[in-house]
């Protein structure tokens, strides 16, 4: 054999195990394909929930932010008898701008927030299901929940109660120094005009006066010149309190109606429309009505360190004081309204991410 004939043999070869591969590969992926319908999924099917709700996050904050802003300047200040009063004269001194003062960087913050709360949430509570199955012997609780006709158990609030206060707990390491921003930007011409009889003698005070006409980024900067970097986390403790207890009552209460009310409809989808809404603004008023008055403490103290760099003592809570409630009406309206928004919205993104056609992805493999 010469050496044209071995070289035609050798490319012979080579093209007949690059078909053998190819075909090989060919077959090979259907067959995966087959045995696992995960890869053959809408991609936005894998981040549904994140989609979901960050889209309805910046829905409801677009619509709830001025008056959360009024909320934390009755909270700050006792000065204000009524809402109205309240609104009237931050209108009167900021204008329309003045409700939206610091939303900018709260807003995204907030959505990434709570988009990741809502994660951390949804894979907790499919933990703790299948914790609690394990230890009680029987079904799951999210398979309680799931089974048409069927109403809320101690095993089913438990299990959402502890992935809400799971959820609360870690978010609020990451949404602590935000809140305190927001706070210092949405009360920074109050704070700098405190008790004066005018701005002009407010001005004179460096400290209260360095937080006006500020954005996001400079308030914080000021914060961290003016405390240090403990300084954007004052008031943590209470925080942290708030925010787990608020979020394990905020998710069991949410879940626990929505599945009663769907009973009370005779539906067989655990998403009625109606029965969301109801739910999401219920939950609302639940989750506020149990933790205000540690909002409003935590609140008050970081109003205070804001105001000076000495050291501050946490107000004594006292659950029945008119103090620790001035706003509590606008913050119940507020989380009513926010939630219907929110959970509404979410729900319907989420059926109709659900609803988006899979890709044909046999027929470009054959």
């Amino acid at each position: 054999m010469n050496m044209a004939d071995r070289q035609d043999r050798h490319n012979g070869d080579e093209a007949i195990s690059r078909d053998a591969t190819d075909q090989a590969s060919k077959t090979k992926i259907p067959s995966a394909l087959a045995t696992n319908p995960e890869l053959t999924k809408h991609w936005a099917k894998y981040y549904r929930t994140s989609i979901a709700s960050g889209m309805s996050i910046m829905l409801s904050q677009t619509v709830s932010y001025p008056l959360d802003s009024v909320k934390t300047r009755m909270q700050a200040y006792g000065r204000h008898r009524t809402i109205i009063e309240c609104m009237k004269d931050g209108y009167k001194t900021e204008g329309i701008k003045g409700f939206y003062r610091g939303g900018l960087g709260p807003f995204f913050s907030f959505t990434f927030g709570r988009t990741l709360s809502f994660s951390v949430y949804q894979k907790a509570k499919y933990k703790y299901s299948a914790l609690i199955g394990q230890a009680t012997g029987g079904d799951e609780p999210l398979v309680i929940v799931n089974r048409p006709g069927s109403i809320p158990t101690l095993a089913t609030i438990a299990c959402f109660a502890a992935a809400g206060a799971t959820a609360g707990s870690v978010i609020s390491f990451y949404a602590a120094p935000f809140e305190i921003t927001k706070i210092a930007a949405q009360t920074s011409e109050m704070m700098a005009k405190g008790n004066k009889s005018s701005m002009s003698d407010a001005l004179k005070d460096p400290i209260k006066s360095s937080y006006q006409q500020k954005g996001t980024i400079k308030t914080a900067m000021n914060i961290l010149k003016l405390r240090g970097f403990p300084g954007l986390y004052a008031g943590f403790r209470i925080h942290i309190v708030r925010d787990t207890i608020g979020s394990a009552i905020y998710f069991s209460t949410y879940e626990s109606t929505k599945q009663m009310l769907v009973k009370l409809q005779g539906s067989n989808s655990p998403t009625s429309p109606l029965s969301v809404a109801m739910a999401g603004g219920f939950c609302g008023l639940a989750s506020v009505t149990c933790t205000y008055p540690f909002d409003s403490v935590k609140t008050e103290y970081q109003r205070k360190c804001l105001e000076r760099n000495t050291l501050v003592e946490y107000p004594k809570l006292e659950w029945f004081n008119r103090k620790f409630y001035r706003g509590f009406g606008l913050a119940m309206a507020r989380s009513c309204i926010t939630n219907i928004v929110f959970f509404s919205s979410f729900e319907l993104i989420k059926k109709k991410i659900n609803q988006l056609p899979d890709p044909v992805l046999l027929d470009s493999v054959v």
